[in-house]
């Protein structure tokens, strides 16, 4: 897909190409120490390349022995996510962006028989996002409603200078709802799957991510 604002991974050859190989694998499913490293080296992965497009700005730093000039972030980007599947994703991020505040958003889908898909947020702790570079991470861009309702339920919170969007895996019909209601968003995924399933489940995908990282809801 061809978007000067949309960055896969996977579409050239990486180490990101084994992260995402194990995250899919049900033979590594099993273990969720191993699937949450996966992701938090996914978001690492990811952080790193979004870094690429930031503001920097020079400064001197002093050796034993000399100054010496390098270029350093302007400022630090606020980290989002959505709870509780997002975490290690974030956690990823958070471990380059180590000076960066936060934003948590509680927001879930709502799976009712012979009802539309809908999406409830229920939490939300916020710090300014007035003129601030804010990402925000959720692992799997599936419909893209809930992403898409987080950033907006974030906006009361101030508009921000930049926005960019960070997920594992996405589907086509997400990222397109994704580039349609937020069109100035920069968005940055692992890989780029096939199409939505009819309960709009990502495929081939990798199942449940929330239930693989912390074990499965009741």
């Amino acid at each position: 897909m061809e978007n000067k604002n949309v960055h896969i991974l996977t579409q050239t050859p990486s180490l990101a190409n084994h992260f995402v190989a194990e995250l899919r694998d049900v033979q590594v499913h099993g273990d969720s120490l191993r699937f949450r490293r996966n992701l938090e080296r996914l978001g690492e992965l990811l952080a790193y390349e979004i870094s690429k497009t930031l503001p920097y700005q020079e400064v001197t730093v002093t050796t034993p022995l000399a100054e010496t000039k390098t270029l350093l972030l302007a400022e630090q980007p606020v980290l989002a996510t959505i709870l509780r599947a997002g975490l290690p994703l974030y956690n990823g991020m958070l471990n380059y962006f180590d000076k960066a505040y936060s934003t948590f958003v509680g927001a879930y889908r709502v799976e009712e028989e012979h009802t539309a898909l809908q999406i409830n947020m229920e939490y939300l702790a916020s710090t300014d996002l007035h003129d601030k570079i804010l990402i925000l991470a959720d692992p799997m861009l599936a419909t893209g409603r809930s992403l898409v309702k987080s950033y907006k339920g974030m906006l009361r919170h101030g508009k921000p200078l930049q926005v960019h969007f960070a997920a594992a895996i996405a589907a086509p019909e997400g990222l397109a709802y994704v580039q349609e209601q937020v069109p100035e968003a920069h968005i940055w995924l692992g890989a780029l799957d096939d199409h939505l399933n009819e309960k709009a489940y990502i495929v081939p995908g990798l199942g449940d991510a929330g239930d693989l990282a912390f074990g499965p809801k009741v």
